[in-house]
């Protein structure tokens, strides 16, 4: 079956989503696909199934940069996105990253200064083209621990995710560096001051350099997560997630939300009819757990099917 005839959505793990369930005619439908084998589970192994790489790594960075900015070639990216750290009894946690600071371009142009010259210092080049996307330039050669992503760190103990190799001593002490900064930072007062949560870190992650170019035949990607609509680039195209179910095939990134209602009213129910009028040739689903379903047009046949319960009962 050709990747444009399909439809696929990504959705939320199902024990993210607590005690809310399908609707009876939802669940129904479901019963009567095919269940496919369970592929691993976790965000990273959910966006690579549909967005393979070439190569090893995770080189988010190179990727992000490239479809934002296209100078990733001849040269080692990492992202050094703006997050807010804030201790507690039980460590430090990370509490936001990225667009949740709701970071302004004139807030970038006052903190990027300070931190330049430490970066400067170790040989590398800083620069915001978004004011929630940082990066870091490395030389072509350099080599970088593997860090974990800020979306899977997010309010757990930031100790619990640092690297502790020798290698990675560097990345701790420029870590440290940059907080003592920012934490100084007049900028963070004002923050703080309207109520808003300060810039006291950095978070590294996502090093590698481009990788090489894919035939550029792989699905559309629709998504509200830089992470995801990069990879999508890398193999086809990666537009942000649209407000509702437009009827094009492609892959439909809904992993962000915890709206089981949302997901079945504005995105399930139309692409549901979609396959019934044949507007589609087949519906995939597939959920940050690694269970996953296929629909075809023909299944609506099998009224014998008992309804399938995502989230399980």
């Amino acid at each position: 079956m050709p990747v444009s005839d399909t439809l696929t959505l990504l959705l939320p793990a199902a024990s993210r989503l607590g005690r809310q369930r399908l609707s009876a005619a939802a669940a129904k439908a479901l019963g009567r696909g095919d269940r496919l084998a369970d592929g691993d589970a976790g965000r990273r192994a959910q966006l690579l199934r549909h967005f393979p790489l070439r190569g090893e790594g995770w080189p988010i960075a190179a990727l992000s940069r490239q479809a934002e900015v296209g100078d990733a070639a001849g040269a080692c990216w990492l992202r050094a996105d703006p997050v807010w750290l804030r201790p507690d009894i039980n460590g430090v946690r990370l509490l936001a990253h990225g667009e949740a600071l709701s970071l302004t371009r004139a807030d970038c142009d006052e903190l990027l200064p300070a931190l330049r010259p430490l970066f400067g210092d170790a040989g590398f080049e800083l620069d915001a083209p978004h004011p929630a996307r940082w990066y870091l330039r490395l030389p072509k050669e350099a080599k970088v621990p593997v860090f974990s992503d800020p979306g899977d760190a997010l309010g757990e103990d930031v100790f619990d995710h640092l690297d502790t190799s020798p290698e990675g001593r560097r990345w701790r002490t420029l870590a440290s560096e940059a907080q003592i900064t920012l934490h100084n930072h007049p900028l963070n007062a004002r923050r703080v001051a309207r109520g808003l949560a300060p810039v006291n870190a950095l978070w590294f992650w996502g090093g590698g350099r481009l990788p090489a170019a894919t035939a550029g035949d792989g699905p559309a990607g629709y998504s509200g997560d830089d992470t995801a609509r990069a990879l999508a680039s890398a193999g086809g195209r990666g537009e942000e997630l649209p407000a509702a179910f437009t009827g094009e095939p492609g892959v439909y990134d809904l992993e962000g939300t915890r709206d089981l209602a949302w997901i079945e009213n504005e995105w399930l129910a139309p692409a549901l009819e979609a396959l019934r009028t044949g507007r589609i040739a087949a519906l995939r689903l597939d959920d940050g757990d690694g269970w996953r379903l296929e629909l075809r047009r023909r299944h609506a046949l099998r009224v014998w099917r008992r309804p399938q319960g995502w989230p399980a009962p």
